[in-house]
């Protein structure tokens, strides 16, 4: 369990940001992304990204400018006092401590329960919630082996960036085939989940479908905030003692 920090009590401020599917061929994204870490994160005690923070991770000894440029943004944040923690997603899965600790972010695990300001949030990527998608969470299961990631990883680095863009295209071909019902999450998913952590808030993105759902779950009533993509805009969730709120901005 995550804990926020004390120490900028004059700035009770927590942001939640999922799904930017960082990547060289969207630098609209990226600078977008550089422009939140600088004016509103830094005003922030934290900082949660809850996955697919890139367009696909081939690894951590990927030393590109691109990456290098997203870690030292971060890096940045962190020497201010902000916390950052980090979900993998569904297309940044390999990334591994030796990039976490160069960006200076602290890897938690795929479900996670927080402390919000005195109410406890269960915080996750999604795509688990996604038990409709019988083909995605098969492969979900054979690519988060320990066997599966060791092959992966021992490849050469060029071999990964086509094996990763030539997922990217099946993905994009197997996503378009699918109905809307089965890319969203299973309801009855979402309240085992916060039933299983007996909590009364669920955050996550994968859906790429902001929105406050008011739901049922421990005999009460319950919430799943659901954080917006990138594609288009930039997108987060800010939280304070006392609001939260899904905001966007244009990318310019």
């Amino acid at each position: 369990m995550s804990n926020l920090p004390s120490s900028n009590q004059q700035q009770q401020v927590t942001y939640f940001i999922a799904d930017l599917h960082l990547a060289q061929n969207r630098p609209d994204i990226t600078a977008c992304f550089l422009r939140f870490l600088k004016n509103e994160a830094i005003k922030a005690q934290t900082l949660y990204i809850l996955g697919d923070l890139f367009e696909a991770w081939i690894g951590d000894d990927d030393d590109s400018d691109f990456v290098a440029t997203i870690a030292n943004a971060l890096t940045t944040l962190s020497n201010t006092g902000v916390k950052i923690y980090y979900i993998h997603g569904n297309r940044d899965f390999l990334l591994g401590q030796r990039f976490a600790k160069k960006s200076s972010m602290v890897l938690l695990p795929e479900v996670d329960l927080i402390q919000l300001y005195g109410q406890t949030a269960v915080v996750m990527h999604g795509d688990t919630l996604c038990t409709k998608d019988i083909a995605y969470q098969e492969f979900r299961k054979k690519s988060r082996s320990w066997w599966w990631q060791a092959m992966i990883k021992s490849l050469p680095l060029f071999v990964r960036k086509k094996i990763a863009a030539n997922y990217r295209k099946k993905s994009a071909a197997a996503t378009s085939m699918k109905s809307q019902d089965i890319m969203d999450v299973t309801p009855k998913e979402v309240v085992n989940c916060l039933e299983s952590y007996q909590s009364q808030l669920l955050i996550h993105g994968h859906t790429h479908r902001p929105a406050v759902h008011a739901i049922s779950a421990n005999g009460d009533k319950a919430q799943r905030i659901v954080l917006g993509d990138w594609y288009e805009q930039g997108a987060w969730l800010k939280v304070t003692p006392t609001s939260m709120e899904l905001m966007n901005k244009p990318f310019k």
